[in-house]
């Protein structure tokens, strides 16, 4: 049995396989399935950190704690390193990574019976999309991770060519295809053309740009507005007006920035805005969640608002109940696919841009193969059907193709 446990580390969810007798055996490190949320929870007082679903669990059982998600965003940036007081216990989120790698390297070695050194992890094509160094050095930071939690040796692959790798069944030699994984971070591609039992990558393109985006704009246009976003203040002194400044509102929107909301100086900042507002009852909303941590059970809704709107001619609502009861932001399939324009243009852009590269026009594009959560979005069906016309388009193993792809490259 091979030694090298294959690692999808993603934004959302993770997954990790071996390479046993030639097949693929995907691991079950979750009780209830072979992806595991990308998530941690760390209880207020004391207990063990507790990942995936549990984490979960813990934050809507309403338990006292710190819940984090979203934690490969920070790769290649100062907050990785930056100590924080999380359980009762000043941490950085890179050792809280390697905690989270630890627990999935325990848990695979005890389901194989095996001790496994080496760690092949799939990576973005582009960590960050416009800056080489912090690309360069979300990779590095990666990897200590790796190796703090135990790992002997680490190895990257791009995760869109492993997941080319796994389309290898659902192909025909000579056949042009192309990857399409958009995951809760980033946007990857890659060109592949099937030469009979070898997938040869014929280019790779990504973008910083996934799930996690779409889910801050949908609560910038949609949920934002009941809190107080866009309302505007007294002045302490004269007369006029001054804007509710937005940085509050776009660190609550975004996954990673929410447990760093918490602190004394952001409460006492919306306390003294209050009595200033010329609406009150948004800012009055936006101090509950911050008092009472409730910035991640608005996201949650958030990301059930959008995929429940992504339905053609769907009529959806993003329950804020939590907040305030019969507190909802309707949103609909034309409101969502407004949120996400830009980024619709930006997905195309970034297909297009990688055919270039492999210098394939689209229209000889056979098979678009849609890999990761959000890739299942219908403006990027969309957006590949008209890039594309010629291609069938093909959601086979969207989930797990890419720690598939990384499970079959051991054997290289």
């Amino acid at each position: 049995m091979t030694d090298t446990l294959a690692i999808d580390f993603g934004t959302s969810n993770s997954a990790c396989a071996i390479l046993e007798n030639g097949a693929v055996r995907r691991i079950a490190i979750e009780t209830d399935g072979e992806t595991l949320p990308t998530a941690v929870f760390f209880p207020a007082t004391r207990g063990d950190m507790r990942i995936g679903s549990a984490a979960g669990a813990a934050l809507i059982g309403g338990e006292e704690g710190r819940y984090m998600r979203a934690l490969k965003s920070v790769l290649g940036t100062q907050l990785l390193h930056e100590p924080r007081l999380i359980g009762g216990k000043r941490r950085t989120i890179s050792e809280i990574i390697t905690a989270f790698l630890e627990t999935v390297k325990a848990r695979a070695e005890a389901a194989t019976g095996t001790p496994l050194r080496k760690a092949l992890s799939g990576r973005p094509v582009r960590f960050h999309s416009k800056d080489d160094a912090r690309d360069t050095q979300a990779e590095a930071d990666l990897r200590a991770c790796y190796l703090a939690a135990g790992f002997e040796d680490v190895a990257f692959m791009y995760e869109p060519e492993a997941a080319a790798l796994a389309s290898y069944g659902a192909a025909v030699s000579g056949e042009i295809g192309l990857i399409v994984d958009i995951g809760g971070g980033t946007s990857d591609f890659s060109v592949f053309r099937m030469d009979g039992a070898r997938v040869e990558i014929l280019a790779s393109h990504g973008i910083r740009l996934g799930g996690t985006n779409f889910d801050h704009a949908v609560s910038m246009s949609h949920v934002m507005q009941h809190l107080g976003y866009g309302g505007v203040l007294r002045r302490e002194m004269g007369e006029g007006l001054l804007p509710i400044p937005n940085g509050v509102y776009v660190d609550l929107a975004t996954w990673e920035k929410i447990p760093f909301l918490y602190a004394p100086e952001t409460r006492r900042m919306v306390a003294q805005m209050l009595p200033l507002a010329v609406e009150p009852q948004g800012l009055s909303r936006l101090g509950s969640v911050l008092e009472d941590e409730l910035g991640h059970e608005l996201a949650f809704a958030v990301e059930r608002g959008k995929i429940a709107a992504n339905a053609a001619g769907a009529r959806a609502q993003i329950d804020m109940g939590v907040i305030e009861r019969g507190l909802a932001a309707q949103i609909t399939e034309g409101s969502l696919n407004a949120a996400l324009t830009a980024y619709s243009a930006q997905i195309r852009e970034t297909a297009m841009e990688t055919l270039v590269r492999a210098q394939i026009a689209p229209w000889l594009v056979q098979s678009v193969v849609f890999v990761g959560g959000s890739s299942l979005m219908g403006m990027v069906a969309r957006e590949m059907a008209d890039l594309c016309p010629q291609a069938r388009q093909d959601y086979g193993e969207a989930f797990t193709a890419v720690v598939d792809g990384l499970a079959l490259a051991t054997q290289a």
